[in-house]
């Protein structure tokens, strides 16, 4: 049998239950982290885990299927399967955007489409765990009544239809105005309690955070360590993806930080059970209109900057004072990682670039190609090198952000790879003009 618990990541004394309602360390308030029984682990090969996990990949056999799951004695081992709530998250393809990357720099170029998921979002890695783990709780005795989560909108779809799906209610507070429609409208429809409030995701936060001192109602933000172990599959999936070969660059777009924490996670037990013998680089890339741990990272980490974020495209990651500081530091310093920034401009524009390639990005991907833009000219990355831009969310939750691109809405953005509607009579001539004249000056959009 395999254990868990959680630990304080700053090394306090004391293991605690995973089934405990406990989110940050008695002794000093840091946050916890799930820690896994290693040496037990190792017990089995490295060649081992690859042929079960290899043999997991898209079995019906539940819970395996699951491109989480697949992975169960790395996550939460002693869950009972009866009590997991899955819908097969995960398993996202790996796009080789060949073309885009040629154009960048990088012809080796690929992007995990996280959004590939039943939300939507990278979320449901998380969820999947969390709501997994409240289910059993809840089974076990525990007093437990709803589970509740601040969102930039990604977070609040993931729990509410997780929820829906094991029976259990679910809470979540939104920033007024600041999530688009379609993201708004998910946990709406799932039957989730919304609370839209005045203010931003930083004051949904600190909100939540006192709500659920109340331990009938559980926290579901990523300060909550049991995200993390659904969302640090994603790494170990994109190298079994490559046939067990690790690429020499993550990009990830970062807001509270647990993401990149979670990457960093899996990718280090990887590391330690011998499936893979190097490390990739990993590369944090913000809005600068939300870009603390940019300005943390320009000071060498000597202190964590927090600002008030303003508004971005990029709304999910419009955060000012991420949870995950901590976790996020000691990963990029153990992966010798790198933090860009980009502009509303930039990503607007890196976004319309890689739909013209075949994508379908939502804003926060575009933020992540507008910093590989710059890691390329610097010379930061090299032209040899494969590199694997996390995607977090699917495109069609941003379609407003899209339609405003093309319709040349957005301010502060020149929109220079707009491609407009032609509305036209119904008349074959001046259809064949038209297309004469779009079809000779092609070279616009590319």
């Amino acid at each position: 049998m395999y254990r868990s618990y959680f630990r304080c990541i700053r090394g306090c004394p004391g293991e605690y239950s995973l089934y405990d309602v406990i989110y940050t360390c008695p002794h000093c308030g840091g946050l916890l982290e799930v820690a896994h029984d290693v040496d037990a682990l190792g017990n089995r090969s490295a060649a081992g885990w690859m042929n079960l996990f290899e043999r997991r990949a898209g079995a019906t056999q539940w819970p395996y299927g699951s491109g989480v799951w697949r992975y169960k004695e790395w996550v939460v081992s002693d869950l009972e399967d009866d009590n997991i709530v899955s819908t097969f998250e995960g398993n996202t393809n790996l796009f080789h955007a060949r073309r885009l990357g040629q154009e960048i720099g990088v012809p080796d170029l690929w992007v995990k489409q996280s959004g590939n998921s039943h939300t939507g979002s990278f979320k449901d890695l998380g969820m999947t765990v969390l709501v997994s783990v409240v289910k059993q709780m809840i089974a076990m005795g525990k007093p437990i009544k709803a589970v509740a989560a601040a969102s930039t909108g990604d977070t609040s779809a993931a729990l509410a239809a997780y929820g829906a799906a094991a029976g259990i209610p679910t809470v979540v507070f939104l920033p007024r105005g600041k999530v688009s429609q379609a993201q708004l409208i998910q946990p709406i429809a799932n039957g989730a309690i919304v609370l839209a409030l005045d203010t931003d995701f930083d004051g949904c936060m600190r909100i939540v955070k006192e709500v659920t001192r109340d331990q009938s109602i559980y926290l579901a933000n990523s300060m909550n360590s049991l995200r993390i172990e659904g969302q640090k599959t994603v790494g170990i999936e994109v190298v079994q993806q490559f046939d067990w070969e690790t690429p020499d660059w993550f990009i990830i777009p970062v807001g509270n930080l647990g993401n990149i924490s979670a990457l960093g996670k899996g990718l280090l037990l990887m590391k330690k059970l011998g499936l893979i013998d190097k490390l990739p680089r990993l590369a944090a890339a913000q809005a600068a209109h939300a870009n603390p741990f940019y300005l943390s990272w320009k000071k060498n980490f000597s202190e964590k900057v927090t600002v008030k974020a303003r508004p971005t495209l990029a709304s999910a990651i419009q955060i000012g004072d991420p949870v995950s500081y901590e976790k996020a530091v000691k990963t990029l310093r153990e992966f010798e990682g790198v933090v860009a920034q980009a502009t509303e401009a930039e990503l607007a524009e890196a976004s319309a670039q890689a739909d013209l390639n075949g994508l379908y990005t939502c804003p926060h991907t575009g933020v992540a190609l507008a910093v590989l833009k710059k890691l390329v000219a610097r010379g930061v990355i090299q032209s040899h090198e494969r590199v694997v831009v996390i995607s977090t969310a699917h495109g069609l939750k941003f379609t407003q952000f899209k339609m405003r691109y093309h319709m040349r809405e957005l301010e502060g953005v020149d929109s220079r790879l707009a491609n407009q509607p032609i509305y036209l009579p119904a008349d074959v001539d001046a259809v064949k003009r038209a297309l004469d004249e779009k079809l000779g000056s092609i070279e616009h959009l590319r």
